[in-house]
């Protein structure tokens, strides 16, 4: 924190700005701590040339992700600097401005802020006035309308009447990213709280409102929760969908990684015993070659004896044959190893086939899951716009039936108070009018020492609240001058207005005497005229009872009809529950299904791991086979050796013999000397 430190001064010191200590001591106090990404200055009085200082400030700040400035009686030009600043901050995600009494220009940079900052996602607003400038509220709906990042906004006590409750509402129906608003104890009225539930019914991302405080009507509420109820109904059946097709992806994803894994150590394996087969072949090749070329040297030297030893040709023949019957069965055992080369690169290529068919069927059952899930969003799609336009069906039938009651009871009133003011003129005589006007003014009276006694409890009932903002204010440090003025002022106009009152009241009282006395004089003459008018009445209550008889039936009808229709919402969405159990069911025959697909990938795993073992076990018999035919081969070689031998001392002998013979025969007596 030393570094923030010397960057606040260094600021300072280029604007030409005194340090201010409280800023000093905060981020000397946050020097110590652990966690370095709160920044907290509830309760500092900001002047503008902190305030500007502190925005340059933040403009490149990278560590504090939380900004605190609740009841820091920033100023409007303050606000508006360090609200600047922080429109390029890029880690600042949290940011509460409570208690600043900010208005206009306040609105307009809260706006401008919410448009250029994109990490901002929760901001606090509680205890301004943004709703009196109908302008600069109108830019802070423009900005929260085109943010994309803001998920929890705070608008309490910020005198929004049923105007700003319009704007607010074209905002959210721009708005894709909050989801959570509270506008408690602001001055909507139903006229706002319609404007929000039109909005609400057009936000698909609002999940939490708070309304509590606004005089909007209790059904309007309720509509306002089930359009919240469906929101959030929705995001979870997004992101159960959305989490069902990861799962399914990350799966066939495995899968495709374990099959690939297998694949490519099967080629490793049958690379392998490709190498050792050729070796194998090259060994038996060179072993080979040197046998046939000791048998061509072994031939020739026989070939030089054929002269003499002709005796000994069959048996040489013989051991010709013996190694063509070897070659033979050389030849045999390459054939066999060419055989099952082949045998493995079929089961090879079948084994491709067959993971390349079991990729495309997993490939058709995630495109059918899709297909089913776009199915079963636009069954609820069109689920919810039935519920809706038979909500506005009941809403309409329900504000007919209201109109028409009051209607009926207003013209009820109005025929009652006729028959009764009719019956009191003609029964009353003249001498009764004093006791009226002496009633009358008796009745007015205590009306006026009612209403003092009334305003009086409301005059305690605001000093009371005096109090309590006072408290609320003397906690609140500088807030508290602004709000006690406030609530002064409105004291005054409220006795000044009492006072109007009262006087307008005393005026009408006495023009209301004046009145009865000229009504005395002629109530005589409209006596008459009144037994005439009470036989037309009379006559007139009747065509009237008779038209609520009609009225009165009409409206079992118009009840008989909503709970029809409620009993059709009910019934369809039944219906639509039955049909989403029927798709999880359907969803869970295919998470079986798929579950069955793979016990078969494990079974032709171990299949593919029983062959594997069968093929190694063949190799190695074959090799055991080659060594003993390479044994058998060197005993033949041994055994011819030693037959050679055996010849070449037969032949030795013989030729001894002979020589012997010749030497010793009388023909050599006789044979001239050389």
């Amino acid at each position: 924190m030393e570094e923030l430190r010397r960057t606040y001064l260094r600021l300072c010191k280029e604007g030409g700005v005194e340090p201010q200590e409280s800023v000093l001591a905060q981020l000397q106090e946050s020097r110590g701590t652990a966690s370095r990404s709160r920044l907290d200055l509830a309760g500092q009085s900001l002047s503008v040339d902190t305030c500007a200082v502190l925005g340059r400030f933040l403009q490149k700040d990278t560590l504090f992700t939380e900004v605190v400035l609740s009841d820091c009686m920033l100023s409007e030009e303050g606000a508006k600097l360090l609200l600047s600043g922080l429109c390029s901050n890029t880690t600042v995600k949290v940011l509460d401005l409570k208690g600043n009494n900010m208005k206009g220009t306040g609105a307009e940079a809260v706006g401008k802020l919410l448009v250029r900052n994109k990490v901002l996602r929760r901001l606090t607003l509680e205890w301004n006035a943004l709703g009196m400038w109908e302008e600069g509220f109108s830019i802070f709906c423009d900005g929260l309308g085109s943010n994309s990042c803001l998920m929890q906004l705070d608008l309490r006590n910020n005198q929004i009447n049923h105007q700003g409750a319009a704007e607010l509402a074209i905002a959210l129906k721009r708005n894709g990213s909050l989801q959570e608003l509270d506008l408690r104890w602001n001055n909507m009225g139903l006229l706002g709280g319609r404007a929000l539930l039109e909005a609400v019914q057009k936000n698909r991302s609002l999940l939490q409102l708070e309304l509590a405080g606004n005089n909007i009507p209790s059904d309007t509420l309720k509509a306002l929760e089930q359009s919240l109820g469906h929101n959030s109904d929705r995001q979870s059946t997004l992101r159960e969908s959305r989490s069902r097709a990861q799962v399914l992806c990350k799966e066939i994803q495995n899968l495709k990684d374990e099959k690939g894994r297998q694949f490519l150590s099967l080629l490793d394996t049958i690379d392998k015993q490709r190498d050792e087969m050729g070796q194998n072949s090259r060994t038996s090749s060179l072993r080979l070659g040197q046998l046939q070329e000791a048998l061509n040297e072994r031939t020739s030297a026989v070939n030089s004896l054929t002269a003499k030893l002709q005796m000994m040709e069959a048996a040489l023949a013989l051991a010709e044959q013996k190694v063509h019957a070897l070659g033979e069965r050389l030849s045999k055992a390459e054939a066999e190893k060419a055989e099952i080369r082949e045998q493995q690169c079929w089961d090879m290529t079948r084994q491709q086939e067959d993971s390349v068919s079991r990729e495309t069927r997993l490939q058709r059952d995630v495109h059918s899951l899709t297909e089913q899930n776009m199915q079963l969003k636009n069954k609820l799609d069109e689920a919810e716009r039935k519920r809706k336009s038979q909500q506005d069906q009941i809403f309409e039938l329900k504000q007919e039936l209201t109109n028409s009651t009051a209607e009926l009871k207003l013209r009820l009133c109005q025929a009652e108070e006729r028959l009764e003011i009719e019956k009191r003129r003609s029964k009353q005589a003249l001498d009764d009018m004093e006791n009226l006007r002496q009633k009358e003014v008796d009745h007015m009276t205590r009306h006026l020492e009612e209403t003092e006694r009334t305003l009086q409890d409301r005059v305690i009932r605001l000093e009371g609240s005096r109090i309590q903002l006072e408290e609320e204010l003397s906690r609140a440090k500088a807030a508290s001058v602004t709000e006690r003025a406030q609530a002064e002022e409105e004291l005054g106009k409220v006795r000044a207005q009492v006072r109007l009152e009262e006087q307008q009241h005393l005026s009408g009282l006495e023009e209301k005497l004046r009145v009865l006395r000229q009504s005395r004089d002629e109530s005589q003459t409209h006596c008459s005229q009144q037994k005439q008018s009470i036989a037309e009445l009379q006559a007139r209550n009747s065509q009237q009872c008779l038209e609520m008889d009609g009225l009165h039936r009409r409206i079992e009808e118009l009840q008989q009809e909503v709970s029809r229709k409620e009993q059709e919402k009910v019934a369809d969405l039944n219906r639509v529950k039955v049909e989403l159990q029927e798709q999880i069911g359907h969803l869970q025959v295919e998470r079986t299904a798929q579950g069955a697909l793979r016990e078969k990938i494990a079974a032709l795993e171990r299949e593919m791991k029983v062959l594997g073992s069968n093929h190694r076990e063949a190799i190695l018999d074959k090799e055991s086979e080659i060594s003993s035919l390479f044994e058998k081969l060197r005993l033949r070689e041994a055994e011819i050796h030693r037959i050679r031998e055996d010849e070449a001392q037969r032949a030795s002998f013989l030729q001894n013999a002979i020589l012997a013979y010749v030497q010793g025969s009388p023909l050599s007596h006789y044979s001239p000397k050389k």
